[in-house]
C-alpha cells in the first residue's frame, strides 16, 4: 500500500521517535525542515498549557519555513499515553484536534476514541506494538500506522526479532508499517524497507544531537556506550525496557541483578508521567548506540543518514542486477 498523502514528500523514510524528556522543539523542528517526521511525547511538558504552547511554536517555526525557502517540511507528530495513569489524556488530545497535529503516535493503548478524534480532522494515528496481539488489537482499532518496537529499541522495547514481527503483521495489516529497533544508519533504513516496512523510527540515534533535550553527561555516555552496555529489565518502571549499564550503576544499582531481584524503586508510572527528577539520572537507550560515535546538529544527522540510505539502495540494485544476470 501506497504511504499517506501527508508522508509521500518526506525527503527520508524516518520518523524521529518521541522519547520521553529528551524530544522537544528544537529537535522536531530540524528534523521536519530536514525532511523526516520529527515527534516529541505531550507530557515533556509538565501541563497542557505548556505542551499547547510547544504545538504553536513548532506550527509557527515550520510555516517560516516554508515561507522563506518555498520548501514542504515533514509533518510532526505528538505521542500520546492512552492509559488510565495519564490524566492529561482527554485535555491533550483536544489540543491536537485543536491545532490539527498531523500524526499522533499512541501508546499502552489504542483507542478507537482516539482514532476517531483525529481522523475527524484529516490526521494520521500511529500506534507502539511489541507483539501481535497488540498490533491486533490496533489494526481493529483503525490506526494508520503500526510502530513495530522490536528487540534491541530504547525506551519500552519489546524482545521478538525484526524479521519475526514485520513478516507476522504484514499478514494481516497492508496500511503503513514503521519498524523500530537498534537502527542507526541509512543502510538500516533501507533494510527496513526490504524487510517490509514502509519507514524506519529511529530514536537513540537522536540522543546525541545538539538539539535533544538531554544532559552533555546523557549524550557521552550514549557515544561512550556499546550494545553490550545496554540493560533490558522491567524493575524499573515496571514495563520491560532498555537502560544504560553506567546510568544505573552511578544510581547505586547493580545491572547485572535486575532480572531477577526487585530493586524497590517505583520511579515512575508505565506512562511515564511521575517522577521525572529520577529519570534525568537513570538513562535509556537502545543497543544502537555503538554505532554513534560523536555530537552532531539533527539536521547534518539526517543529511548523512540520506546518503547512506541512497547508497545502500544502489548497492542492492547492483547485487539485484548480478542475480538476476545469473538467474537468467
Amino acid at each position: 500500500m501506497a504511504l499517506p498523502e501527508q508522508l509521500q514528500h518526506l525527503s527520508l523514510p524516518m520518523v524521529a521517535a518521541p522519547m520521553f524528556l529528551a524530544s522537544g522543539p528544537q529537535l522536531v523542528i530540524e528534523t521536519c525542515k530536514a525532511g523526516a517526521v520529527g515527534a516529541f511525547p505531550a507530557l515533556n511538558r509538565r501541563d497542557s498549557q505548556g505542551f499547547e504552547q510547544w504545538l504553536v511554536d513548532i506550527r509557527s517555526a515550520l510555516a517560516d519555513y516554508e515561507s522563506a525557502t518555498g520548501t514542504q517540511a515533514a509533518p510532526y507528530a505528538v505521542n500520546l499515553i492512552v492509559h488510565k495513569s495519564n490524566g492529561r489524556l482527554d485535555a491533550d488530545l483536544a489540543l491536537c484536534v485543536k491545532h490539527k497535529v498531523p500524526i499522533v503516535i499512541t501508546s499502552l493503548g489504542a483507542a478507537s476514541s482516539v482514532v476517531d478524534a483525529v481522523h475527524q480532522y484529516g490526521g494520521l494515528v500511529f500506534h507502539d506494538v511489541i507483539s501481535i496481539r497488540h498490533a491486533r488489537k490496533a489494526a481493529a482499532a483503525n490506526v494508520d500506522g503500526l510502530i513495530a518496537v522490536t528487540a534491541g529499541a530504547g525506551g519500552h522495547a519489546g524482545s521478538i526479532n525484526p524479521f519475526a514481527l514485520v513478516a507476522e503483521i504484514r499478514q494481516f495489516f497492508d496500511k503503513t508499517l514503521l519498524l523500530a529497533g537498534a537502527m542507526s544508519s541509512g543502510r538500516d533504513i533501507a533494510a527496513a524497507q526490504m524487510m517490509g516496512a514502509d519507514l524506519a523510527y529511529m530514536g537513540t540515534r537522536f540522543l546525541a544531537t545538539e538539539e535533544c533535550q538531554v544532559s552533555d553527561a546523557y549524550k557521552q555516555m550514549v557515544i561512550d556506550s556499546t550494545a553490550n552496555d545496554i540493560i533490558y529489565t522491567p524493575k524499573i518502571s515496571g514495563v520491560n525496557a532498555n537502560f544504560l549499564r553506567a546510568s544505573l550503576e552511578r544510581a547505586g544499582l547493580d545491572p547485572d541483578s535486575l532480572k531477577h531481584e526487585s530493586t524497590g524503586l517505583n520511579l515512575q508510572s508505565a506512562s511515564g508521567q511521575k517522577h521525572d527528577g529520577a529519570w534525568r539520572d537513570i538513562w535509556s537507550a537502545g543497543q544502537g548506540v555503538g554505532s554513534i560515535s560523536g555530537k552532531s546538529l539533527a539536521g547534518d544527522l539526517i543529511e548523512q543518514l540520506k546518503q547512506e540510505y541512497l547508497k545502500a539502495l544502489e548497492q542492492g540494485q547492483q547485487h539485484y542486477l548480478k542475480y538476476r544476470t545469473i538467474s537468467n
